[in-house]
């Protein structure tokens, strides 16, 4: 079946630069649209960034559009968060999901990965 495992998080001043990465154990996500999502304590999950199958279309929300990129190589299994301009508002534990179909709600993601912690220091 495969899993989903993210790595790259770290503790950074703002202003810095992260990549997120989410790599797949197996081929299962390869024809699966692929997100991120962030979550900090007390609050809902939140969509920040997808990206479709099979045409790579790429979608974010406001807040990290011009400063986030998402990205996937379907040889490696893996999809990318690229972060730049961090800013505290970032912090939060970061997730990847893969979604059967175009969705940017938490819900419509089937798979999950552990997270991975962003701490953006002011």
């Amino acid at each position: 079946q495969g899993q989903l495992e993210e790595s790259g998080g770290g503790l950074v001043q703002a202003g810095a630069s992260l990549r997120l990465s989410c790599a797949a154990s197996g081929r299962t996500f390869s024809t699966y649209n692929m997100g991120w999502f962030r979550q900090v304590p007390g609050k809902e999950r939140e969509f920040v960034a997808a990206i479709s199958w099979p045409s790579a279309r790429t979608y974010y929300i406001d807040s990290v559009k011009g400063r986030f990129a998402i990205s996937r190589d379907n040889a490696k299994n893996t999809v990318y968060l690229q972060m730049n301009s961090l800013k505290p508002e970032d912090t939060a534990v970061y997730y990847c999901a893969a979604a059967r179909f175009w969705v940017t709600t938490t819900s419509g993601y089937e798979h999950w990965g552990q997270g991975t912690q962003v701490t953006v220091s002011s």
